[in-house]
């Protein structure tokens, strides 16, 4: 798994299923744009998405953004940065 940040390298895939050379994106619960992206994307699989599980992806991906945003309510919420 090849992350964009050196730093989530250290998030694995325990199971193998995800390749070793295949660039993966991860999105932090309290970074503010997180749920906007993942809204974004959502609605892209539901617009041209032509599998038959378009519909549960972007569900999944909208619930995934609604947790995102009580979390920050409730806990944080900041801009995204790099690793220092």
């Amino acid at each position: 798994m090849e992350h964009a940040r050196e730093d989530y390298n250290r998030i694995q895939d325990p199971t193998g299923l995800i390749p070793a050379d295949e660039p993966v994106m991860l999105f932090r619960g309290q970074d503010k744009f997180a749920p906007i992206a993942l809204v974004a994307y959502a609605t892209a699989v539901g617009i041209a998405s032509t599998s038959g599980d378009a519909e549960q992806i972007a569900l999944l991906c909208l619930q995934q953004a609604d947790k995102m945003v009580e979390w920050q309510k409730q806990v944080k919420q900041k801009e995204p940065d790099l690793a220092k």
